[in-house]
Parts: structure tokens; sequence; C-alpha cells
């Protein structure tokens, strides 16, 4: 099947972003081990996944509950949340063969922004941790704006664009304001798609808005959605998505 569109937006956690490698015992070892309080890990991890079990998996509690790990896990302890962002950082990883398609299909004059269910920025704007990891693996030549509940960022200036604040992917609003945005830029709703792991965020309530949409399997398959397709690898993409005159 070919898609031919004019913009295509990829979700944040576990899709532009696989945390594979980001193994709780690390980075909570390597984190207390540099304060000098190698006894508190067990706790920490500890407490990491109490804060698992009430909301369901650590990219939930990353996206919408991100003070509670400063809160909860690190005591408010400004120097241990410094350092968690910094292990935190240097532990996650690209999806396979991502960059590779993010080329493929710039080269193509498709559209690409992040669209991402942030519900919370602790600190500034532009620092948080989805600024922070495109940012530092040079994703910004490819993504100059991520789409959030917090705002739609400027990642060259960290300006912000407050038309989408307060909605969210889940109730399915961000996406009528990102429909209407597009038209307004001559992208109708069919013509552009939406790549993403999560069915009641990516892809279901983006379906539902005439966008097409296809859900990526690569780290991990959370079920039956609406999706138009299903991919297991990155590279899929430039086999299906075409640009549209």
């Amino acid at each position: 099947m070919v898609m031919e569109v004019k913009w295509c937006g990829f979700d944040y956690g576990q899709c532009i972003m696989e945390p594979g490698g980001l193994r709780n015992p690390r980075l909570f070892g390597d984190l207390y081990k540099e304060l000098g309080q190698p006894e508190l890990i067990p706790d920490k991890i500890r407490k990491y996944r109490i804060l698992k079990e009430k909301y369901g998996s650590y990219g939930r509690i990353k996206e919408g509950h991100r003070d509670e790990i400063y809160s909860y896990v690190l005591d408010d302890d400004p120097k241990a949340i410094e350092l968690f962002g910094q292990k935190e950082q240097e532990l996650l990883d690209m999806g396979e063969g991502l960059e590779d398609t993010l080329q493929h299909l710039q080269s193509l004059g498709i559209e690409l922004q992040v669209v991402s269910e942030m519900k919370k920025t602790l600190g500034a704007v532009g620092t948080d941790i989805v600024s922070r990891f495109l940012k530092r693996r040079g994703l910004v030549k490819y993504f100059e704006e991520l789409v959030t509940p917090q705002g739609k960022i400027n990642l060259n200036d960290n300006s912000v664009d407050d038309k989408y604040k307060g909605h969210t992917k889940k109730d399915g609003t961000l996406y009528d304001v990102l429909a209407q945005e597009l038209k307004e830029r001559g992208i109708e709703a069919h013509e552009a798609v939406m790549v993403g792991d999560k069915p009641e965020t990516d892809i279901n309530p983006a379906h539902e808005r005439g966008f097409k949409t296809i859900k990526y399997t690569g780290f991990i398959d959370l079920g039956d959605s609406k999706a138009d397709l299903v991919i297991h690898s990155f590279e899929e993409l430039k086999h299906i998505l075409k640009k549209k005159d």
C-alpha cells in the first residue's frame, strides 16, 4: 500500500525514542553511585516501580507525571534531579533506521513534525526531555517543531504557540487543532499521516479525525487499533509514503 501525503507526524516515546537501553538498575545505580549514596539504589528502584504500577508504564509517568519522579522518587533533591536528566539522556536511543528514513522523507518534500503527549514540562520550555533528546541527537534538522499539550514549541528558538495548550492527543482535541492548522496551510487531514505506537493517543483519535495512521511496533506492540497500516521498521516508510503533489 502506498500513501500519498504532504505531512507526517511522529510520536516520541517508544517510537522516535526507544528506551530499551534505559534499564532502571543501571540508571539509578549510576546516579546514586555518583552522588555517593549507593545504599539508596534499591529503594529508588522500588519507588519507581510503584509509580509504574500506579500509571501503567514508565512512558506514561514520564509524559504526564514527571513531577512525581522528582518529588516521590528523587525527594526533590536538585542534584539528583539534574543527574537523572543527564543519565536518562545518555541511555535513551533512537528507533532503528529512523534517521535514514527521515532523510528520505525530507528529500521527498514531506513536512515532518513531532507530536507528543507531553502533558507537563518542568522548567523552561525547550529543556524538557523531548526537546533535549531531539537536540542532542541532531534531529532538529528534520523536526523544527514539537506539538504538545504545552503548546507548539519551536526547537530552534524555544518560542511557543499557545493554540495547542491544554489540548491532548488522548481526548483528540490536539488533533482537531492540528487539522485546522494544516488546513490553513493547504494540507487536508487525509493528506497527513500520524506514526506512533499507542492506539489510544497516536492512532485512534487521529484516525477518527481523518488522518491516515500507521502503527509502529518496532519496540512494543500495544494491541489492536484503527491504524491503516502496521510497520515493524521505520525503513518500511520509505516504500509506503510518497509526496502528494
